[in-house]
């Protein structure tokens, strides 16, 4: 689920939280009780600079939380927020003689930025691209023809969206589930609120085990804290965070059969070469990082000239290709496909690259940034004594992990790799589960929960989330638990 875990201009995916919560997150980088430690060679915890950035990060992020109400993309805010908190950093420490200090420590939090948006822009334009040739609507099309009862089409659409945002974001999962869902249930309210519940959990879940599933676990993966193999180990307790809900959810649900719909849906030209140069550049970024030891980026950027390599035998051979179906549909008197043809227009891979979801990667930049230049004015530091010193680290984790139902993982995830606390490996990796499945708790705590509250308007909605959440909870704590007795060997390891 290659997103935040957390996109088209209809896309809320911050999460709104109470007051109460930015007072506290306050008092914490402000405790008297903990120790600052001065990450850059100037600590300005207890300064007026560090006071007014910290002010400015919590009101560009209230203005990220009320985007829905003001109509406002989020990554404004964050990017002014940024780059005030960085001309802060860099007024003090030229009037202090460093500002080579300063200067260094951004290129290097801008230069983790960029690999990570070099990632997930090839990334996107792959989804977007297989979107356009229309691999995700012969996918949904397949399964409302089939005609599955109710029963079964729920197990369906979660085990495929489980899998499926393994590699594809959770956004583009869960729409296209719900998608199916809608249109084979219309009129039935309470099993599409089940559903997108369920499918919201599972997409949710299918990404906290795959280093391209979510922004976090990408995150963690390029930092070198948990090698790409071991995200293995968390199949398992992501398993079980979808199934326990699941279960239940599924025994409240009559097992009755809609009648079966017939929608011609036709793959585009190259789709399914298009789908495997996916896949052959995951392994290639993959091979890079773990043999080459080189950014995943590296392999990313490489995926991207096949593409436009591929883009242009679409576009060259596009002529003759249209006239052979042309002789071939005529032969056989398929009108329909023939029809269809007039609509072809040829593969332009920087189309795909101009519909990636920019405001969500400006966002990122500012989150990024914003996050570095307090970590360098020392809150981090300040953060990971009083909740990682004063805490045990499971417990923190755990509690981060719910957290991020409410607050963006994406800050929650790169607040806790800039800490650097010194955690286990399996720390790590349950750091990487509850950030990933935390956002199932409340609609509002993940892309695709806030997504299909648009595309299921009125039907699924927060408070029809929140009488599941209990359940969904159980699963939380039932992943934790799995995660601590099949992985507890690592917590043994540190890195």
């Amino acid at each position: 689920m290659l997103t935040s875990h957390r996109s088209p201009h209809w896309l809320r995916h911050s999460a709104r939280w109470p007051g109460f919560l930015v007072l506290a997150l306050s008092i914490l980088l402000f405790s008297p009780f903990a120790q600052a430690a001065s990450a850059g060679e100037l600590d300005l915890t207890y300064t007026l600079p560090g006071f007014i950035a910290v002010t400015l990060f919590l009101a560009a992020y209230a203005l990220v939380m009320a985007e829905e109400k003001l109509h406002m993309r989020k990554s404004k805010p964050v990017l002014v927020a940024a780059g005030l908190i960085w001309g802060l950093i860099g007024w003090v420490y030229v009037h202090s003689g460093l500002p080579d200090a300063a200067e260094e420590a951004f290129s290097d939090t801008l230069l983790e930025y960029s690999e990570l948006l070099l990632f997930l822009l090839v990334a996107m334009t792959y989804i977007n691209a297989m979107e356009e040739r229309r691999v995700f609507d012969k996918l949904r099309a397949w399964l409302v023809e089939k005609g599955f009862s109710y029963r079964s089409l729920f197990w369906i659409t979660g085990i495929l969206a489980f899998w499926i945002s393994t590699i594809a974001n959770n956004l583009t999962t869960a729409m296209l589930m719900c998608a199916v869902v809608l249109k084979v249930a219309e009129g039935d309210k309470r099993f599409i609120n089940l559903c997108c519940i369920n499918v919201v959990v599972a997409s949710n879940a299918g990404g906290a085990f795959s280093p391209f599933g979510d922004i976090t676990t990408l995150m963690v993966w390029q930092a070198k804290l948990v090698e790409f193999q071991e995200f293995f180990e968390l199949l398992g307790p992501s398993l079980v965070n979808y199934l326990v809900p699941a279960v239940v959810m599924s025994l409240f649900i009559k097992n009755r059969k809609p009648a079966a719909l017939e929608e011609g849906i036709w793959l585009k030209r190259g789709a399914r070469r298009i789908v495997c140069l996916f896949l052959l550049t995951i392994v290639i970024s993959v091979l890079c990082h773990t043999m080459l030891h080189l950014p995943p980026a590296l392999g990313m950027m490489t995926g991207l000239g096949f593409l436009q390599f591929f883009g242009y035998y679409l576009r060259r051979s596009l002529p003759r290709s249209l006239e052979r179906k042309r002789t071939r549909y005529s032969q056989r008197g398929d009108w329909r496909k023939l029809e269809a043809l007039g609509s072809v227009v040829p593969f332009d891979v920087f189309t795909r690259v101009a519909r990636s979801e920019w405001d969500t990667l400006l966002f990122f930049y500012g989150v990024v940034m914003s996050v570095g230049g307090l970590g360098f004015m020392g809150y981090l530091s300040l953060l990971s004594e009083t909740l990682y010193a004063g805490w045990d680290p499971v417990w923190a984790n755990i509690v981060l992990g719910m957290v991020s139902a409410v607050v963006d993982n994406i800050p929650v995830m790169f607040a806790v790799i800039s800490m650097e606390p010194d955690m286990s490996m399996g720390n790590w990796l349950l750091i990487t589960l509850t950030a990933g499945v935390g956002g199932s708790l409340l609609s509002v705590g993940s892309a695709a929960g806030v997504a299909l509250m648009g595309q299921a308007r009125g039907i699924y909605t927060f408070a029809g989330h929140m009488r599941w959440a209990p359940v969904i909870a159980l699963g939380y704590a039932a992943s934790v638990v799995v995660h601590m007795l099949i992985n507890a060997d690592s917590f043994a390891v540190f890195h």
